[in-house]
């Protein structure tokens, strides 16, 4: 059928062009903000710029050829600047916090590290299409692991404990006085060890199924010297203990196979005044408001890894990352659980409280 057949608007055609041409920069640039961080690119240009390429490939032992093609890549996609005068690329105190500074809450570097996952395994996810099989979490490449721990840490680091824990009715005296709480789904343990640095007279136990997250979390927690907290390697409705005053789940129920079976497992394992914790990706509970830039990047992940997922394991519900409050409320009251309520919010997440 030709273009004139199919009736078209040339201007919409431009547009909607014009937005192709920015996804496709987009996606190739993607692959080079991970090379970027590898390499110590951002880093190099936040403390030492204004710098030509052939310095900044000087100090980070690189090829200055190739530095040239990044930085006027990077430069084109307005993640560093350009001084045409002085032929140098810096970086705005903006793209600093974005790309440079791992400890800022505003870094994004993780989010592209999964994004080189995804492709990664494009053909397991393809195939998983055709079958309706699902793709294991540990089985997807391993950019993917450390790219989610960095993508969550500078979000739970700058919102943990100044409003989610403080948005819970009495969870926070407790953790003060000294509390006994379980971390389920917790990856890296970044969110665990943000807890147990802040609450030194509180016990913290960190779980998760996947073994080499276990062991990551492990290290770190050693190399910061936490003797509050432990890992271990255990699924969301096996996980050991019991009276638990908090359990957390941190962007993890949706992925689970079973979510109906953890949320009645969560309740025998609390203590009668205890309280779970859910935080989930932010959404609406209509698809249409959640056709928005936020929705977006949540879908995009739901389809290659939060659905996959759920559907590699028992029942496979797959709850998917834009559930929404009302399907969760549907989920988390299954459980037997009889109050909850939203009890914090950002852009990117909901904050759930759930007691008996």
């Amino acid at each position: 059928m030709t273009t004139a057949e199919l009736n078209i608007d040339q201007n919409k055609l431009q547009d909607f062009m014009g937005k192709m041409v920015g996804d496709l920069g987009a996606g190739i640039s993607s692959a080079l903000v991970v090379t970027g961080q590898k390499l110590g690119l951002y880093d190099k240009l936040s403390k030492h710029g204004p710098l030509t390429a052939h310095q900044l490939a000087e100090i980070t032992d690189t090829s200055p050829r190739y530095i040239l093609e990044w930085a006027s890549n990077q430069a084109a996609s307005g993640y560093i600047q350009y001084d045409p005068e002085q032929n140098s690329f810096f970086l705005t105190p903006e793209q600093t916090i974005v790309f440079a500074d791992e400890e800022s809450p505003f870094f994004m570097g993780g989010g592209f590290y999964s994004i080189a996952s995804i492709f990664a395994d494009e053909p397991k996810i393809t195939d998983a299409f055709k079958t309706g099989q699902g793709v294991s979490w540990g089985d997807h490449d391993s950019c993917l692991f450390c790219g989610v721990a960095k993508f969550f840490k500078p979000t739970y680091k700058a919102n943990l404990l100044q409003s989610w824990i403080p948005s819970l009715d009495g969870v926070q005296e407790k953790l003060e006085r000294g509390a006994k709480v379980a971390d389920v789904g917790c990856g890296y343990g970044h969110s665990t060890m943000i807890m147990a640095e802040a609450f030194p007279n509180s016990q913290f136990y960190g779980f998760d199924f996947h073994a080499p997250s276990i062991e990551k979390a492990k290290s770190l927690a050693e190399e910061k010297g936490l003797t509050n907290v432990t890992f271990e390697t255990s699924k969301a409705k096996e996980f050991p203990g019991e009276g638990y005053d908090l359990i957390a789940f941190f962007d993890c129920l949706h992925d689970m196979g079973d979510p109906v079976g953890a949320s009645q497992y969560v309740y025998s394992k609390l203590a009668e005044d205890g309280t779970w914790m859910v935080t989930e990706p932010f959404a609406h509970d209509t698809l249409e408001e959640n056709l928005n830039p936020v929705g977006r990047v949540y879908f995009g992940f739901s389809t290659t890894v939060c659905t996959p997922s759920s559907l590699s394991q028992e029942v496979g519900a797959a709850l998917g990352a834009q559930a929404g409050e009302k399907k969760l409320r549907e989920v988390i009251t299954s459980g037997g659980f009889t109050r909850f309520r939203r009890a914090a919010e950002t852009p990117f997440n909901l904050v759930l409280e759930a007691r008996r």
